[in-house]
C-alpha cells in the first residue's frame, strides 16, 4: 500500500531553527513508503530572501532529509492563486475591503469588549454591505484593498457540514465561521496563507498536511476553501510545539537559536534530531 504525501512548507523569513527542525522531521516520518515535497512559501517578499531560501536547502540536506525535486516557490506560481480567486469571485463570496487597521478599530470601539477570532478581533464586516457602483469607484481610485471572503456566504454555498480526518482525533467538524471574514488576497499581495497553502497541497497532491497545533484552527478555513474550490480534502495530524526555557513557543521574532548557529557550535545533525525529539 503507497504510502502518505507530504510536505514541509517554511517561509524563508529568517533561518531555521529547532522547531522547523521538529516540523520537518515529523512531516518526513509520515512519508515512509511513500513521498516527502518541500515548498517554499515566499510570497511575502518584502521579509523574504534567496540567501533564506538557500539555506534552507542547506539545513535540511545537513539534517539528512532528502526531497523531490522541483521544489514549489509560491512566488514563482501566481497565476494558479489568481485562478482561484477568479474561481471565488465568480461564485460571489469575494468582497473588496478598504478598512484600514485603524477603521477596523474605530468600528469595534472597545477592542477588548470586541468579538475574538484565533487572528484576533473579528472584522465588522464594514466593506461587506458597499454597492457593487461603490466597491468600483473605490477599486478605480487605486484605493488600497483586501479581499475578503463573505465567510457567512461561503458556508451556504458549501453544501452542508464540512467535516476533515485528524488522524489522532478522528472526524471533525469545521468552524470557519470562528475566523470571520478573512484576508484572501490584497492589493499588492495576490494571495493569503490560507488560500495559496489550500491550493499548493490539492496541486501537489498532498494527502497528509502535517502542522503545528498553532495552526488547527486554520484547518476549517482550508476546508471551506477545498469545497468552494472544488478540491479534494487531505488528512490532517498536529505535532506539538518546542519551546525555549522561557516556556515560549520558538519563533523567528523572539530570535529563537538556529540551526546554523548550533552547527556552528559543534552540534551534530544527530545531536539536532535527539533535540528535536527525533
Amino acid at each position: 500500500m503507497p504510502g502518505d504525501v507530504t510536505r514541509f512548507a517554511p517561509s524563508p523569513t529568517g533561518f531555521l531553527h529547532l522547531g522547523h527542525a521538529h516540523a520537518a522531521l515529523f512531516a518526513a516520518a509520515h512519508a515512509v513508503n511513500g513521498r516527502f515535497l518541500l515548498r517554499i512559501e515566499d510570497i511575502d517578499q518584502t521579509r523574504c530572501r534567496p540567501e533564506y531560501t538557500a539555506a534552507v536547502f542547506d539545513d535540511l540536506a545537513w539534517l539528512g532529509l532528502h526531497w523531490e525535486q522541483p521544489v514549489r516557490q509560491q512566488s514563482q506560481h501566481l497565476e494558479d492563486y489568481r485562478q482561484a480567486l477568479g474561481t471565488l469571485e465568480q461564485l460571489g463570496v469575494l468582497y473588496p475591503c478598504f478598512c484600514t487597521r485603524a477603521d477596523i478599530v474605530r468600528e469595534v470601539g472597545d477592542i477588548h469588549r470586541a468579538p475574538h477570532g484565533p487572528d484576533g478581533v473579528l472584522y465588522p464586516g464594514t466593506c461587506r454591505g458597499l454597492s457593487r457602483a461603490e466597491a468600483q469607484e473605490r477599486l478605480a481610485a487605486g484605493l488600497p484593498y483586501a479581499l475578503r471572503l463573505d465567510v457567512q456566504q461561503a458556508q451556504q454555498m458549501s453544501g452542508g457540514p464540512l467535516l476533515w480526518t485528524d488522524r489522532r482525533q478522528g472526524v471533525q467538524r469545521a468552524e470557519p465561521q470562528i475566523f470571520g471574514d478573512v484576508v484572501l488576497a490584497r492589493k499588492d499581495t495576490p494571495t493569503s496563507y490560507h488560500l495559496a497553502v489550500t491550493v499548493d497541497d490539492a496541486l501537489q497532491g498532498v494527502t497528509l498536511v502535517t502542522r503545528g497545533e498553532d495552526l488547527r484552527a486554520a484547518t476549517d478555513v482550508h476546508r471551506l476553501l477545498q469545497a468552494l474550490l472544488d478540491l479534494p480534502t487531505p488528512d490532517y495530524q498536529f505535532h506539538g510545539l518546542l519551546c525555549g526555557p522561557d516556556g515560549k513557543r520558538l519563533a523567528k521574532r523572539d530570535q529563537a537559536k538556529t540551526l546554523r548557529a548550533m552547527r556552528a557550535e559543534g552540534l551534530t545533525a544527530r545531536d539536532v534530531h535527539t533535540l528535536a525529539g527525533f
